[in-house]
């Protein structure tokens, strides 16, 4: 991932946090000499293999799990925030008008190699933790136990697990941080009457901005 060193996020943690709290990762290998992509729900083991490990899982209709190279690092990448940056928003445009518009977002991506998981009872405990992650925050949280027996065995039929041990981990911050102060106060302003699409760029903005200003 192309990230100028302004935008570049190296804290390990941060980066762990940021997959914890995402929703959906876009899995890429490289099938037959071209590249393949798909949408998926993962789950981090932080603690797991030298860097961590991911978790998902693949329809078995998915051709992705039969002819990727496994030579080849997969590579997942999760888009957390992302809003436009419209140039009416800076001061600068008014002082000289040289400004053009642009993108603001949060992003994480790992590499590592890929192997899949289709013992049964390894499966079963993957779908397990990947419901539990997502249902947790919920008043009634759903359990695969809550389905019929007979019937999570034939939806497991369906699906190949994925695990790819993570090898690199990069972030991109991009936060209008290479702009003046009083440009990033105008973009946070714009951000912010936005609405809620832009909210959570414009919190991270303020975030940072905070943690600049700290003595």
């Amino acid at each position: 991932m192309y990230a100028p060193r302004h935008f570049q996020e190296t804290r390990r943690t941060v980066l762990i946090d940021a997959i914890r709290a995402s929703g959906l990762g876009t899995l890429t290998t490289l099938n037959g000499g071209r590249l393949v992509a798909s949408h998926l729900p993962f789950m981090l083991d932080a603690e797991a293999g030298a860097q961590g490990v991911l978790y998902g899982h693949l329809a078995r209709a998915n051709p992705q799990w039969q002819d990727y190279d496994p030579s080849v690092q997969a590579l997942v990448s999760f888009l957390l925030a992302d809003a436009y940056v419209s140039p009416s928003w800076y001061p600068t445009k008014a002082e000289s008008g040289k400004v053009v518009p642009t993108w603001n977002y949060i992003a994480v991506q790992a590499s590592g190699p890929l192997t899949l998981v289709e013992d049964p009872d390894a499966l079963r405990k993957l779908v397990d933790r990947l419901t539990e992650k997502h249902e947790a925050d919920r008043a009634r949280p759903w359990s695969v136990d809550d389905a019929p027996a007979d019937f999570t065995a034939a939806m497991l039929r369906g699906i190949v697990g994925v695990r790819v041990e993570i090898s690199r981990l990069t972030g991109a911050w991009k936060l209008s941080q290479n702009r003046t102060t009083a440009d990033r106060q105008g973009v946070l302003h714009g951000l912010q009457g936005e609405g809620s699409q832009a909210a959570p760029v414009a919190e991270a903005m303020e975030a940072l901005m905070r943690d600049r200003e700290a003595p």
